[in-house]
């Protein structure tokens, strides 16, 4: 968990001035960052903001009992944005099904063209090496 302080593997690099330390060739020399106290609580309010997402329900019914006229539209409406929601979810599960199949399918083909390819090519080096000894004869 960062509390955003520097770490001991943290650097940061600035050029060097040209009033250098005799007898040093530095280009670059360190210093350490500079953190406010604002940065800090605002990376802390963030952090607790990312990790607690509010939940926004609309459309809610009212403290009053039984319904009225539009809670049938609104249930439609809610009912027909899941559903498209769902749809979009296997729509996009079916598409990265697909890629990761044709990947896989794609790898194999490389492969065995590799291994085709090798096989073939020791066949040539044997037939040029036996015509080699041949012609040298």
């Amino acid at each position: 968990m960062s509390t955003g302080r520097p770490q001991d593997e943290d650097l940061q690099l600035a050029s060097v001035a040209d009033e250098q330390k005799p007898g040093s060739t530095a280009l670059v020399g360190y210093t350490p960052p500079v953190f406010k106290e604002e940065e800090e609580d605002l990376e802390i309010k963030l952090r607790r903001i990312m990790e607690n997402v509010p939940v926004r329900v609309s459309n809610t019914s009212g403290s009053s009992a039984g319904s009225g006229s539009g809670d049938f539209h609104q249930y439609r409406q809610m009912r027909r944005k899941e559903q498209d929601r769902l749809t979009r979810m296997d729509a996009d599960y079916q598409r990265r099904k697909e890629v990761a199949e044709f990947n896989m399918r794609m790898e194999e083909r490389v492969k065995t063209e590799e291994e085709r390819t090798a096989k073939k090519r020791l066949k040539r080096q044997k037939k040029n090496r036996g015509r080699k000894r041949k012609g040298a004869n």
